[in-house]
């Protein structure tokens, strides 16, 4: 129990539609199909935000700190929406019942509500409950005025007090001004993040991936944290210099609106040298591909750079990969490169496991979430085997 209230940032993930979904379908397979649903969303933000509670067709998620890293928290909605997306999918396909709740999953939708504030988190009837005028103010908020106004289904409504508390600028992404209003609460500032419009750039967007079979040096680490704390970790150019002994120091450039993503570069010092890394895939808790760009005395090497992070059953491996180059004199360059740069990765692994371990330790430290989801869906899918399981 918190003595006073804590700052934190408040998530509610609510799958629309599904009010007018129940008329005149089947329950046993429409509450099947919610609980799987819901908890491929759950599990898309756990370890970083914990589950206060399920509140029906609606998940209430929360991060207790004073700031938001405001990239990593839109490639967590939107790597959400997008997993939601392919289940839905996948969960239609995946079954031949012609039931109305079977076959009316497509019309099913999601969409969040964020909020930073503050509340207090104190136990109720045996369970811990987060109160205050900030909890009161998200879950207002998904009454809202977004489809009449905008006409978009799938949207993350983002508070200006969100904003604030994060380094994003939500016009130089695209998102669009809003205001709600509610009695005893004023109006509220807020961004509308068109999901919908960034699932179709996600289907069309071209992968740009370095396979094992295609690579002239290759670092692998097995690790015991989950692929969303090694993706954070590794991703934040801030934190290569606490783990990389060679890295002196990393700039950030092209990263429209604060986010990282296509279109950004590091530009990482190795002492008086600089490596650039011009970021062309960025596929959240998946892999990250860039181009970097070696500086030698024989001119410059272009290889592709795919960092991989696979999931295992007792955390994640993460695979660095470097290509082969397109010219034989980068080649021939990148064979007296590799051994040493790859001897100096190594170098830094012992560290980079010992900060990851430490990552997840501050991530889940105080959590008692009392693994509602994974009990919830345990009780409604029992035997049912016709569910195929999806990234």
């Amino acid at each position: 129990m918190l003595p006073t209230a804590q700052p934190a940032t408040f998530l509610i993930a609510d799958i629309s539609g599904y009010t007018g979904y129940l008329v005149d379908v089947e329950l046993d397979h429409a509450q099947e199909i919610l609980a799987d649903l819901l908890g491929t969303v759950v599990t898309s933000f756990r370890p970083g935000f914990r589950l206060a509670k399920l509140e029906g067709d609606a998940a209430f998620l929360w991060m207790p700190g004073e700031r938001v890293d405001g990239s990593s928290l839109l490639d967590a909605i939107e790597r959400c929406y997008f997993r939601f997306r392919r289940r839905r999918r996948d969960v239609r396909q995946a079954t031949s019942c012609e039931c109305g709740a079977c076959s009316r999953i497509p019309g099913l939708d999601l969409k969040f509500v964020v909020h930073h504030g503050s509340a207090l988190l104190h136990r109720v009837a045996g369970r811990q409950e987060l109160v205050g005028p900030d909890v009161i103010v998200v879950h207002r908020l998904l009454k809202n005025d977004v489809v009449d106004r905008f006409g978009i289904a799938a949207y993350a409504l983002l508070t200006q007090a969100v904003v604030d508390a994060s380094a994003i600028d939500p016009r130089a992404l695209g998102m669009r001004e809003h205001a709600e209003t509610y009695e005893r609460i004023g109006e509220v500032t807020v961004w509308v993040h068109d999901l919908e419009r960034r699932w179709q750039d996600e289907e069309a967007r071209q992968r740009v991936f370095v396979p094992p079979d295609l690579t002239m040096l290759t670092v692998s680490v097995p690790t015991n944290v989950p692929p969303q704390v090694a993706w954070e970790f590794v991703t934040q150019p801030g934190q290569r210099m606490s783990w990389q002994p060679w890295v002196t120091a990393v700039a950030v450039e092209g990263a429209a609106g604060g986010r990282l993503g296509p279109g950004s570069a590091n530009h990482c010092m190795h002492g008086k040298d600089a490596v650039i890394e011009e970021i062309l895939d960025w596929r959240p808790y998946d892999y990250v591909t860039d181009r970097t760009i070696l500086a030698t005395p024989d001119g410059p090497v272009k290889v592709l750079h795919t960092v991989e992070f696979e999931p295992t059953s007792t955390g994640t491996i993460i695979h660095f990969r470097y290509g082969i180059p397109k010219t034989r004199r980068e080649r021939v360059l990148m064979d007296g490169i590799a051994p040493p740069y790859g001897a100096a990765l190594r170098s830094g692994i012992p560290t980079l496991l010992s900060q990851l371990e430490a990552a997840l330790a501050q991530r889940t430290a105080g959590d008692e979430e009392p693994q509602l989801i994974e009990s919830r869906r345990d009780g409604v899918l029992a035997g049912l085997g016709r569910l195929p399981a999806t990234d």
